[in-house]
């Protein structure tokens, strides 16, 4: 009699693929369930908060042009403010992490373990202590202010996502170049940036992420309409007594879109800049 062999492991992930499926689509499916219902009130302006259709009866774009008039201002701000904030939080934070990586500083692990914990001030906290340098130093309601305080949210995630990258960059590639007659910052513009594009652009979209969802520090550093992003916007926008959500939800519809599509076209870039330093 021949001997019972077991199920491959592969047959048996296989048989638990489509309840694994409906699990994974009913999780989906409760998460994006505020997306639709945002989407679906912003097609019914005239509606109700309470009387809004499950699913709209017709496409009314009404709601979106009342909030491409009233916020299309403030989110062209907090595109020009969000893509300011990448800019200096890169150029702060790359070269920081190359030196992390390479140079062998004393309390480096220190150094990295710090950077961390600074990400868990909370946030009022650090925009109470920069209202007062503002003021003292100008940048009160200007756009280069709150670029510089929207990089501070990145600054710390990229150096230590870009440090575990170019930790496991070949040192014999570093070495090639100084011996080709690169110096340090060649070697860093030349080779290591353009191995560490992955990362690069995974810190830059999180670094743009973490601007444009800002509401403390646009908030707290703008006292007057000069520079007003989105999200101060919407705030604003709603006020004590709100008669039309449909043109709310436009626009807080309107202010995921930047962050959809950035998410959708770096998403390969993610993975890989993520995962990138986990292997050396």
């Amino acid at each position: 009699m021949a001997a019972h062999t077991p199920a491959p492991a592969a047959a048996r992930a296989r048989g638990r693929r489509p309840g694994s499926t409906v699990a994974g689509l009913l999780v989906l499916g409760v998460m994006l369930f505020p997306l639709y219902w945002m989407l679906n009130t912003a097609l019914q302006p005239e509606s109700g908060l309470l009387q809004v259709d499950p699913v709209p009866g017709s496409l009314d774009l009404s709601g979106f042009s009342k909030a491409i008039s009233d916020q299309g201002g403030n989110l062209l701000t907090s595109l020009v403010v969000s893509l300011g904030a990448v800019a200096i939080c890169l150029a702060v934070s790359a070269p920081a992490a190359y030196g992390l990586a390479r140079f062998g500083l004393r309390g480096t692990r220190t150094i990295v373990f710090g950077t961390l914990i600074t990400q868990m001030v909370p946030g009022i906290v650090i925009a109470n202590a920069l209202y007062n340098s503002y003021v003292d130093l100008g940048l009160v309601n200007s756009h280069f202010g709150l670029m510089l305080a929207d990089a501070s949210l990145g600054i710390p995630f990229s150096i230590v996502l870009m440090r575990a990258f170019m930790v496991s960059i070949p040192g014999e590639v570093v070495e090639a170049a100084q011996i080709d007659g690169a110096g340090p910052v060649r070697t860093f513009v030349r080779v290591v940036l353009p191995m560490s594009r992955n990362a690069l652009i995974t810190s830059g979209l999180f670094a743009f992420l973490f601007s444009w969802s800002d509401f403390m520090f646009a908030l707290t550093l703008n006292t007057t309409d000069d520079v007003k992003p989105i999200t101060l916007g919407i705030y604003q926008y709603i006020g004590a007594h709100v008669g039309d959500w449909g043109a709310v939800m436009a626009a807080a519809v309107l202010s995921a879109v930047p962050a959809a599509i950035l998410l959708v076209l770096a998403q390969k870039y993610i993975a890989a800049g993520i995962t990138g330093g986990s292997v050396k």
